[in-house]
């Protein structure tokens, strides 16, 4: 499974905003690799930051 994958999938069961380090702790990634994965999805508008550090699947 993709890296992009497992951070959507991550969001989406988790249901509210996650920390990057939450996430990688989660889905078993590197949190450099979910750093990367996070600027990428912000990038294409797929996540949004409810605040600092946080994110979530766009609704």
């Amino acid at each position: 499974m993709d890296s992009i994958k497992l951070v959507t999938d991550t969001l989406a069961k988790a249901g509210k905003p996650m920390k990057a380090g939450e996430i990688a702790e989660v889905s078993g990634l590197d949190k450099k690799e979910v750093d990367k994965v996070i600027k990428k999805l912000k990038t294409e508008e797929k996540i949004t930051s409810p605040k600092v550090c946080f994110y979530e699947l766009k609704k």
